[in-house]
Parts: structure tokens; sequence; C-alpha cells
């Protein structure tokens, strides 16, 4: 390598205007054939390959695109598929592909969970009484796709080994270095073939290495690639890690590989220290993650330039890699679509084209001088001062109030037990409660009339009045049903962190500002440029009409503050922590508004709480203690009659049970179908004695679960779980289902909490 190069982790999969999305559903509904299908998304894959190719980047990445998931392409490829999708063997086809990810009505689909500490979720690979072949090398495919197609001869990315293994479940803990050694030959075949086509570099992701691994965990990482370097000596291997810093940093960096990949922007500073410390083998090349891949604010190139200038007193020119810190799979495509967004805003912004432009302009800068590059240099720094000196980042209600914590109160009036008595005193509700999370199904129609009156072309007049219909509607189902507590249905929300976004100073969304979140689900993370503050009620007319209609309780619906920070684009300029502070303080004005219109029982979610902890375990508590103070800071000004209920998702329950206990929530909803159980277990070594309703069915599924599956989810809970403390829900929210099959699954989930009820009553 004669000078330094530029190079990208990943690129965005679903388009500027989610063409990937809309082909993803169109193909599901039956309204394109398979053969357009394909022909569509091959377009798509080869459009991104050029505009990277475009923008000056020298190691585009193949095989990153993907139609689903990138583990469960994986999965795929060494021919991993549940036996309850009848598979029998051969390259697996794109109808079972899609089976695993989204069930079908004879089978579960596979459980999808958490990418690392990010919003996007994978497929989690079953390897119980599976044996892993080779049925296609999908890198070595991708490969020729674009050298064939558009003369690029790009750079494999594969999901290595150990972080593969790691991610999947059906094997026990002390089996994991024999899963492991069972996948490396594959492994090695695929960068043998690789090497055969001519193939000179290849990333492989093990980002598992940015997490807290043991001694013996990094020795199997030398095993394992000391094999892949004797299978594929030519290949220049680059072992990708992201999202935090390595711990292990010497033995990493004398892995038997050709170059490593270390993000010095979420690192904190320690892979910087220790590149200076202990230095850099002079035989690898190092790919320097020095652009934010997973936040969207325009980079100062100067300040870029001295970390960079920092990096090269340990490692020449020759052999440094510039590149984002991670795929940018976790931001939007483009900044250029965006017409209505502020100028100063907009020119602090960069998103994946954007970043890679930021990379090739360093790039330039460290081959030809700083100077070539000082027009853009004086660009970059003009946009981010005048953001930083506006008044969107200046409100001085909201700093005093900032300054003022010390005088909130972050404790409740009462401890749970007491406050329990008089809560069922009020409200008088049945042994096993049911209720929903909050949304009810968001039909075209509801989408429609929300596009017409964005466009103005429905008053609000007319929007109230249509808004209010389906609740009256779905009040109506949910009495019919027999649920016990009730929502509103969030029928005029968009998004759950948009729709407050929206509402509360300090935010600004975007018009094609998507990101993937699982499958074809794409989000739009508002961006929080300023500081937040409380502008006007967000929630207070559509839940105080739906407790108008009914005499069962009706519950609040509020996004969480540490789920509105982990499910935005954050400002960069103060600590993430008072900005999480900042929407707490807001949130509370809408709980105690709540409350003065007698809505007595409230439920502020954060799903995405555990999603936030930090990869390092050391570093969990303090992650930990801001997000249960930012809560309580939302939620604890109620009176004692007042019910505060939260939700989760994906809750490793026994791994942050004192977190959970500490936000002294009167009710916890915990999603569990979704992984088909398995939290349950944590009940059997740790107690918890306040409200809590575990998920009982999977709502990512389009099926009717049976009666028999809720009864048995149920019983399984109640084993370890008062049932005087025991709600019964589905595990998240309905937006996205059918009304049909919503209807029938929370017929089933009723009946199954009658009859549970029943029989717990008859056992008295």
């Amino acid at each position: 390598m004669s000078s330094v190069k530029s190079s990208n982790v990943g690129y965005p999969r679903i388009g500027e205007k989610r063409e990937w999305k809309k082909a993803l559903e169109q193909f599901w509904a039956g309204k394109l054939e398979k053969d357009i299908f394909l022909q569509e998304i091959e377009a798509l894959r080869l459009e991104h390959l050029k505009k990277q190719r475009d923008a000056g980047i020298e190691l585009i990445p193949v095989g990153d695109f993907s139609l689903y998931d990138h583990v469960l392409d994986t999965a795929a490829m060494f021919g991993l598929v549940p036996k309850r999708f009848e598979y029998d063997g051969g390259p697996v086809s794109l109808e079972t592909y899609f089976d695993i990810a989204r069930g079908t009505k004879g089978a579960v689909a596979s459980t999808m969970t958490k990418w690392f500490n990010t919003n996007y979720h994978y497929i989690v690979p079953e390897l119980e009484e599976c044996t892993p072949a080779l049925v296609e090398n999908r890198p070595l495919q991708f490969y020729k796709e674009a050298k064939e197609k558009l003369n690029i001869k790009g750079k494999p990315v594969i999901l290595g080994p150990v972080t593969f293994v790691k991610l999947s479940k059906g094997y026990k803990e002390s089996e994991f270095e024999k899963v492991v050694e069972q996948f490396v030959p594959l492994y090695a075949t695929i960068l043998a073939e690789l090497q055969a086509e001519g193939v000179e570099w290849v990333q492989i992701d093990e980002p598992v290495l940015a997490t807290t691994l043991s001694k013996e965990e990094i020795a199997l990482y030398k095993e394992v690639y000391q094999t892949l370097k004797e299978a594929a000596p030519n290949v220049k291997v680059i072992l990708q890690t992201y999202f935090d810093s390595i711990d292990h940093y010497k033995e990493v960096v004398a892995l038997p590989v050709h170059g490593i990949g270390l993000d010095f922007v979420h690192d904190r500073g320690e892979n910087l220290t220790a590149l200076n410390k202990y230095g850099f083998p002079t035989d690898k090349v190092l790919a320097a993650g020095v652009i934010d891949g997973r936040n969207i604010w325009r980079e100062n190139l100067d300040e870029q330039l001295l970390t960079i200038s920092e990096i090269e007193e340990a490692v020449s020119k020759d052999r440094l890699i510039l590149q984002p810190s991670s795929s940018l799979l976790h931001v939007p495509v483009t900044v250029k679509n965006e017409e209505t967004i502020d100028l100063v805003l907009k020119n602090a912004l960069s998103f994946a084209d954007e970043k890679l432009q930021e990379i090739t302009l360093l790039t330039k800068a460290v081959q030809q001088g700083k100077e070539a590059i000082e027009k853009e240099i004086s660009v970059s720094k003009q946009a981010i001062q005048a953001l930083n000196g506006s008044s969107f980042r200046n409100h001085q209600d909201v700093q005093k109030e900032l300054k003022q914590l010390h005088s909130y109160k972050a404790e409740r009036q009462a401890p749970f037990d007491v406050r329990q008595r008089v809560q069922q005193e009020a409200f008088q509700l049945p042994l096993l409660p049911t209720t929903t999370i909050g949304s009810f199904p968001q039909t075209k129609e509801v989408r429609k009339e929300r596009l017409k009156w964005r466009k103005g072309e429905l008053t609000d007049e007319a929007y109230e009045a249509y808004i209010n219909e389906e609740i009256k509607k779905w009040i109506e189902i949910q009495e019919d049903i027999g649920l016990d507590v009730l929502v509103h249905g969030e029928f005029e929300r968009t998004d759950m962190v948009e729709y407050f976004g929206e509402k509360l100073g300090g935010f600004q969304f975007t018009k094609f500002g998507w990101v993937q979140s699982y499958g074809s689900r794409c989000v739009k993370p508002p961006l929080i440029y300023g500081d937040v503050s409380y502008e006007q009620a967000m929630t207070i007319k559509e839940t105080i009409y739906a407790q108008s209609l009914t005499n069962k309780p009706v519950k609040g619906m509020l996004t969480g503050p540490i789920t509105i920070l982990n499910w935005s684009f954050v400002r960069d300029d103060i600590p993430r922590y008072d900005v999480a502070n900042q929407i707490a303080l807001a949130l509370r004005k809408e709980v105690e508004a709540l409350e003065s219109q007698g809505i007595s029982m409230i439920q502020v979610d954060e799903p995405a709480l555990r999603e936030g902890l930090p990869l390092k375990r050391e570093k969990w508590n303090s992650y930990l203690n801001a997000a249960v103070y930012a809560f309580k800071l939302a939620t604890v000004s109620v009176q004692n009659e007042t019910q505060i209920h939260t939700h989760m998702c994906y809750s490793e329950f026994e791994e942050i049970i004192d977190a959970i206990k500490a936000l002294d929530a009167d009710v916890i909803s915990i999603e569990t179908s979704k992984s088909h159980g398995e939290l349950i277990y944590a009940f059997e070594e740790h107690t918890y004695n306040q409200g809590i309703g575990l998920g009982v069915y999977d709502i990512h599924s389009p099926r009717v679960p049976k009666l028999e599956e809720l009864t048995r989810n149920i019983d399984r809970a109640l084993k370890v779980l008062d049932p005087a403390l025991f709600w019964i829900n589905p595990d998240c929210g309905l937006k996205t289902r059918g009304i049909s099959e919503t209807v029938e699954a929370l017929k089933v989930m009723v009946e199954s909490a009658k009859q549970t009820r029943q029989n717990l009553l008859q056992n008295v």
C-alpha cells in the first residue's frame, strides 16, 4: 500500500427514498413477481456501489447489502434453518429465508433482538439440531457481481465466526469454543475461494471484540484467525471492530491478520491511548474509524485531522486506511433531499453520502497536506459554530431548570406496597388484569387521513374528528373483547418518538431521514439539535376523550426520556445525560398535566432502556444510574393513587434487575414471547415484587396465537411470579398489525386470562 487509502465499512440498504422497503413489501404482498423483485433489488445494490465509487472511496464494501438482515444472511449461507421450516438442504430459498424472519401460519419466526447497543435488530441464529455447511459462498457472489457489472474490485464483508456464534443460541456456554470450531473450516473455504478469484481485501466484522471478553476468548481468536490465514495467505484480512474500544489491545493487534479496524469515535479516547502507549505492528495496516458512523453531525475536519496526526505518530501513511467508525447502516442516506430544514441546522448535518465525502476529504488532506482542503475545513468550522451559537442551543429557561435539578424530588411519596393498596381500592381490577401496550393498527386509511392533514388537504377540525372516530371505535372494540384497562390507540401518532419530538422544542424531523430498524421496518429518528423544552400539552386531548367514553381506566401514553434519547440522533456538544434530563423535565410537565385532568394510569414507556447499555459491563452502572434518574425525574411527582406503568423490550431481566427495581414503576411490562419465554427463567433466581406483565404473544408475526400457547406462557410465568401482581398483555404495541388478526389475538389473550383466573380462584 503506497499511501493512505479511503474505505467504507458498510452502506445503508434502504435507498434514498426507501426503494428497498417498497420492493420488499410489494413482493411479500404478492404484487411483485420474484424475478422483477430481484432485478429491482440488484439495481439498487449496484447503484449503492456506484455512489461509493463516485465519492472516491477506494475500498468499497460488497456483501454488506441484505434482503432482511446480515446475521440471517450468514446463517442462511451456512444452511442454518430451524427444523420447523422443513428445510431439506442446499441453498436456502428466498421463501424460506423470509419465513425464518417473519414466520408462517405453522411456524413462529426466529427470535429478533438488538444489534449491540444500536436500534437495529438482527435475527438470532438457532444452532440446535443444525449442522453448519457452506451451502453458498455469498461474499464471492457479490464480489463477482460488482466486478463483472461495474468493474469494481470490492472488499467482501463477512460477519466473523466468533461474533456469529456469540450472537447465536442453541448451545451451552461450555460448548462455545467447540461450536466456533465447527464454523472455522467453512470460513476457511470462503476465504480460499475468494483468494482463487483474486480478491485482495476482505473485511471480517468481529464487533464482539469491543465487549468485555475473557483471556480464553481472546486466545480463541488467535487460533481461529491463524487457521484462516493459512487457508488464504494472500487475502488481506481486515479484522473490523466498532462501537467501542477494545480491552485486550496488545493481543488483538497481534492477531494473525493483515489489518485491524478500530473505532476512534466511540472509544472515549481509549483506542487512541492504547495506540500511543503500545504502538502498532509494522507488518499490519490500521483501518481507522475517524468519522462517526452512528450520528448525523458534520465533522470538524480540523479536529479530525488532529486525531489522524496522533494516529500517524504510531502508524505510517502507507499503513493507514481512513473510514467511518462503523457501517453507515445506522444513519440516513443523504442530506441533499432535506429541502425544508433551517439552513443553520442543515449545514451542520452529515448523512451517509456526506460522510463518504468527509472520508475522501480527510484522505486527500493526509495525502496532499492540510492546505489541499483548507476551504472545506473553514466551511465545516463555520457550520458547526453557527449552530452552537444559535438560539436553538441557548434556551435560557431550560438551562436554568437544568441547573436547579437538585430542587426536584426524585422519589415517590410512599413505597410500592402502600401505593398498591391505594390503587387497588381505586381501580378494583380483577386478578390477572388484561391490557395492551398502547398502539392499535395504523391502517392505510389512518395513514392516508394523516397525510392529507399534513398536506393541508384536511382541516384540523376534520382530522380531529376522524381521530376521535377511530378512538371511539377501538374503545368499543376493547370493551367488547373484555380488556380491563384500555388505551386510546395512538392513531394520531406516526411513531412513538417522532410524535413527542414534533411537540417538544429542540427537535427537528427530516423528510427522508430513514434508517432500518428491522426487516423492512424503517424509522425516522428525530434530530435533537437544541435545548429540549415543553411547548404544549401533547397527549391530553385524545386521552381525556377516550376516558370520557368508558368507565374502565384508560392509560395515558408517553414515551420515556431514555427511549427518546436512544432513538434519536442526539446533539454532541453537551453531555448526553444533560439531554436526557432536559427531556425528562419536559415529560414531567405532561405527566402532571394528565394527572390534573383525572388520568390516573400513566404509562411512560422505556423499550430502549437496555439497548443503551455500554458494551463494557464495567460502564453499565453510570448509564443505568442516569437512566433511572431521568425516568424518576419524569414520573415521581404524581400522587400515590396514580399508577405509573412502563414497558421494556428485549430485557435480559437478571442483568439489570436492580435498575428496573429502582425505576419504582407500579407496573412494568416486558417483552418475552419473541424470546419464546426464555426471560421467565430469570425469575427463578431473582424476585420482583411490583406489578409486572410478561408479553404473552408475539406481535411481530401476523399469526393468531392458539389458546393453549398463551395459557402455557401464563402458567409458566405464574410458577415464579405472584398472581396478585401479574398483568396479561401482548409483548409490544399493535401498530403494525392488521385489524382482524389484532382483534382475534386479543380475544384469545383475554380468554386465556379468564380461564387462568378461574383456575386460580377455584384453587384458593
